[in-house]
């Protein structure tokens, strides 16, 4: 069995496992990652060879750095993410390119649409009847989106909300409040197996599925960005935007990640409750440092972020350009009727 895993900013590791009688019975590890001594990496071989095929990754982490000492010299990996890779292997994890990415980009739509094109491409990408997808969402009108287990009171300040003909939507993740304006805002999803994340804990995961754009940030954009455990994209100048996930019965994940292009904290301010606890005495230009949008970072306009984006995602892990079927369509309207419009949906946490 073969996996592999890369760590943002590290480098990659690659486990060869064979099993007999529920042990490891031969391990091999490999990849572009630099380690002293020269048979340092035959006592990770070893440390890891003989351990039951249901040790965690705790427990292999463990035996790994205990095999290598105080004295080993490791750069671009650890003892963790070799312990990654060996459970991605025992659990047959999927790589990037082991799928064939498609790419979905329409016309701005409602709040409540998207909220139910999430549930409903998840539910397909599970069922088999669509292949793993990027979404590049586009609004068209402002929104307040709250996490799928937060106090809509506490929250958002409804009547405020009402007065700027802002709707506010319950996405099915968990995860904090966000003001997203037609224009503001770069918004996607990731519809992915649960196979792709195998062997990883939910931490991991986070990160691992938005290494892709840390590197489009970096490489392509010119930007210093990186992961800040456990949800959000930052570089020295603040924070650009945050992650979310739910977990799918049918094994799908659903990661979706929203960044700001623009900025408007007077607005955010008005309908956001814990915007205003955060930032009590402190008003507009506190917030604004919190959150350094694109716009000022890059200079560029937001279809070329987006559409570099995009062209990054197409190099690294391949992409082709699809769309949403009709009968997609039509249960997400359905659905957006029926559950993401309602307020059994919305105000199911008072």
């Amino acid at each position: 069995m073969h996996g592999e895993y890369k760590a943002p900013g590290g480098k990659l590791v690659a486990a060869d496992v064979e099993i007999a009688g529920g042990l490891l019975s031969e391990v091999r590890i490999s990849g572009d990652f630099f380690l002293e001594p020269d048979d340092a990496l035959e006592r990770i071989d070893a440390a890891v060879t003989g351990l039951p095929v249901t040790a965690g990754t705790a427990a292999i982490t463990e035996r790994v750095g205990a095999a290598l000492g105080a004295g080993a010299m490791l750069e671009g990996f650890s003892a963790e993410t070799v312990a990654v890779a060996v459970r991605r292997a025992l659990t047959r994890a999927s790589s990037w390119r082991d799928h064939d990415w498609q790419l979905v980009h329409e016309e701005p739509q409602d709040p409540a649409l998207h909220m139910a094109l999430d549930e409903v491409l998840a539910r397909e990408v599970a069922a088999g009847r669509r292949p793993p997808t990027l979404r590049i969402w586009e609004w068209a009108a402002p929104a307040v989106i709250i996490g799928s287990f937060q106090s809509l009171r506490n929250e958002v300040d409804l009547d405020e909300a009402r007065r700027l003909g802002i709707t506010v939507v319950r996405r099915i993740s968990g995860g904090g409040a966000m003001l997203a304006e037609p224009g503001n805002t770069v918004t996607y999803s990731l519809y992915a197996p649960g196979s792709l994340v195998a062997g990883m804990s939910y931490a991991e995961s986070y990160a691992y599925l938005d290494d892709w754009v840390i590197g489009a940030l970096t490489g392509d954009l010119g930007l210093h960005a990186w992961y800040q455990p456990l949800n959000d994209i930052a570089t020295a100048q603040g924070k650009i935007g945050g992650a979310a996930q739910k977990r799918l019965a049918g094994g799908t994940v659903l990661h979706h990640v929203t960044m700001a292009y623009e900025m408007d904290a007077a607005t955010m301010l008005r309908v956001l409750r814990i915007g205003r606890e955060k930032l009590s005495g402190k008003g507009i230009p506190s917030a604004a440092k919190r959150v350094d949008p694109l716009s000022r970072q890059t200079r560029l306009p937001r279809a070329e972020i987006v559409g570099t984006l995009i062209g990054y995602f197409r190099r690294r892990h391949g992409l082709t350009r699809g769309g949403l079927t009709a009968g997609e369509l039509s249960a997400a309207r359905k659905l957006a009727r029926t559950k993401f419009t309602s307020s059994q949906w919305t105000a199911r946490v008072p």
